[in-house]
């Protein structure tokens, strides 16, 4: 069971989980995204969901535990931190995405759940209204 399970959360939060679960909606994906910036201070360019998809299936990817806009966000996460650096090019952010989605000791919802936390550790307010 999660710890944040007896945790009081917002109505509006508790709004969007009865709707997406630990995932991403649409809508809070590309506004994550659009907080991102590259190694380089620039802000990232986001691809869209079937442009993330088609990346995947040339590069033979195939991801068990995609769910709503999750591997949309992880592909985004990984071209902002590692992309040029320790991911070196589109084919290893394509591993990537599946490692971090198909990890087998990780759990449903763990690209949601790292979000809601940096979010936190940022001070990064979420108005959940927004995306209910």
């Amino acid at each position: 069971m999660r710890l944040d399970y007896y945790d009081e959360i917002p109505d509006n939060m508790r709004a969007y989980l009865s709707e997406h679960g630990w995932h991403f909606s649409k809508k809070m994906c590309y506004w994550a995204i659009s907080k991102m910036r590259d190694r380089q201070d620039r802000k990232l360019s986001p691809k869209s969901k079937e442009q993330v998809d088609a990346l995947l299936k040339a590069h033979g990817i195939d991801i068990k535990n995609d769910n709503g806009y999750d591997a949309v966000f992880v592909y985004h996460m990984c071209v902002s931190d590692y992309l040029g650096s320790s991911v070196i090019d589109e084919a290893c952010a394509a591993r990537y995405v599946k490692d971090v989605l198909d990890d087998v000791d990780g759990y449903n919802g763990i690209a949601f759940t790292r979000f809601l936390a940096d979010c936190s550790g940022k001070g990064v307010s979420i108005e959940w209204e927004d995306y209910i």
